[in-house]
């Protein structure tokens, strides 16, 4: 069982540095801003991956977009890793506090707005200054809207994958044991 969670954790992040590359092809109506599509495998697994592993596929997700990117020897990975890690902290949070009272659109419009506030906080100390106040309103609104949309999307397709199905079946099977 511990391989078929290896094998898990290795297709979802490679679908969300998939999703990260697909990103870069949107026009960014707000300098920096990602719609966050790299988040989708992330809020699809919330209901059931342990934390452990969730903190992992958040790692793997910020790593490969760091690789894929050309990011990763500047600060443009920190503050995706800082953001990431952020969100993922909210988003598991919120869910786990909440259970069924919460849906993965507020959980995720709750992570999209954590991780805003990090890389714009990351930014006005260590980038830009205090300018970077200029960009937050807009940046917060959108990336709350965004951060919404991708829990729709999740939510639609947690409700109708089969495959999604069977992973959670399996997944909650080998917790069991």
């Amino acid at each position: 069982m511990k391989d078929d969670r290896i094998n898990t954790l290795a297709m979802l992040a490679a679908a969300a540095m998939f999703f990260s590359t697909l990103e870069y092809l949107i026009p960014k109506p707000v300098p920096f801003f990602r719609i966050g599509l790299a988040n989708l495998p992330i809020l699809v697994v919330l209901p059931f991956f342990r934390n452990r592993d969730m903190a992992a596929l958040a790692l793997l997700k910020v790593i490969g977009q760091g690789l894929i990117n050309g990011t990763l020897a500047s600060y443009v990975f920190l503050f995706s890793l800082f953001g990431t890690t952020a969100s993922v902290f909210v988003m598991v949070l919120f869910y786990r506090i909440g259970g069924r009272h919460v849906s993965l659109i507020g959980v995720s419009a709750l992570g999209a707005l954590a991780s805003n506030v990090v890389q714009i906080t990351l930014s006005v100390q260590f980038i830009f200054g205090p300018r970077s106040w200029v960009i937050a309103p807009p940046f917060l609104i959108i990336g709350t809207i965004a951060g919404a949309f991708l829990g729709v999307v999740a939510g639609s397709f947690s409700r109708d994958s089969q495959w999604l199905m069977r992973l959670r079946r399996e997944y909650r099977g080998e917790a069991a044991q």
